[in-house]
């Protein structure tokens, strides 16, 4: 089968035929329509992330059909839709997974970083780890939810219940968490690279009360800031922006060094937390979410051999929304 593989010897991925995967117990084989181009792709190939799987195929918001079954799976056919995402794999057994924290687990596996995943014709995933679908959303607009919504589902949760809510990045998580605070009667604070009309258009169509440059000051304080740029630089900028009481919420697994600032930007009350992956409870829930209100997704799609080209569209700030590789 074709897959683009990531081997460790530059950031390019090459076009390679490799073997079938075969389902083993548990698992499911799937035939891929889509893939979802997560920023965390474009962190494995600039080997900002340790230890991945060498030689790796990328890519963890997989939708695809099953096209097997290995040995005791329950809950999925033959021909079912199904989406995988980040977290592929928990112990269950370490004092996190005993306490419900599964996405801290001191033994995990992430599909496309620690187990191969969807930049490929086909792939196996733990059955138990998978999705099933809203209908309502074809395979292009339901890979993006697979990370980008899961992963800003969670960091919105993490604001509690923030009413004024400032979202510094708005890219594939930021736009459709967006739509989730506003349905949730949030009030959205939508911050851009500086000079990207573009994103900031995108943001004031899905609700945003406003949109501005990152280097710009919101017309109201905040109760929550929500960053899912990776720079560091932007916590102490969203740490002036929030109201004493707030909560800054790092969604990225990367991110670069945070710069010292004053204790006073800190002082009020004020918390720095992050979001580390995320529990399959996240998935269930969200998915919940996705199916009651019909969300927007925004796409820019890829052909499977152009994933290098998305990436680095990705990391160029030249992509709104989502990008997307279209397998069939």
């Amino acid at each position: 089968m074709r897959a683009m593989v990531f081997d460790g010897s530059s950031a390019l991925l090459r076009e390679q035929e490799v073997p079938d995967p075969k389902p083993g117990p548990g698992q499911l084989l799937i035939q891929i329509h889509a893939c979802g181009v997560c920023r965390t792709d474009l962190h494995l190939v600039d080997h900002e992330l340790e230890h991945p799987k060498q030689p790796v195929i990328p890519g963890h918001e997989i939708v695809g059909t099953v096209a097997g079954l290995g040995a005791g799976v329950t809950g999925f056919a033959v021909g079912d839709r199904v989406g995988v995402p980040w977290v592929g794999h928990t112990c269950g057994h370490c004092r996190y997974c005993l306490s419900a924290r599964e996405n801290l687990c001191d033994e995990p596996g992430f599909t496309g970083y620690t187990i191969d995943g969807g930049y490929a014709e086909r792939t196996v995933a733990d059955s138990q780890y998978c999705f099933h679908l809203p209908a309502q959303y074809p395979d292009i607009e339901a890979a993006p939810l697979l990370c980008a919504g899961l992963i800003g589902y969670r960091t919105l949760k993490m604001a509690g219940d923030a009413q004024r809510i400032g979202i510094y990045g708005f890219g594939a998580a930021a736009h459709i968490v967006a739509q989730v605070a506003r349905h949730q009667k949030r009030t959205v604070y939508a911050f851009t690279r500086p000079g990207d009309r573009a994103a900031q258009q995108l943001a004031l169509r899905l609700g945003a009360a406003w949109a501005g440059g990152s280097d710009e000051a919101p017309p109201a304080e905040l109760d929550a800031a929500l960053i899912f740029a990776p720079v560091g630089a932007l916590v102490p900028q969203a740490l002036r922006a929030v109201a004493k009481g707030g909560t800054v919420v790092c969604g990225g697994i990367h991110m670069s060094d945070i710069p010292s600032f004053p204790y006073a930007f800190l002082w009020g009350e004020r918390n720095v937390v992050s979001v580390a992956n995320l529990t399959r409870e996240d998935g269930l829930a969200f998915m919940q979410v996705a199916t009651g209100q019909r969300l927007e997704i925004d796409t820019t799609t890829y052909a499977l051999t152009d994933a290098n080209r998305a990436l680095s569209d990705l990391r160029d700030g030249k992509l709104t929304g989502a990008a997307v590789l279209v397998v069939r």
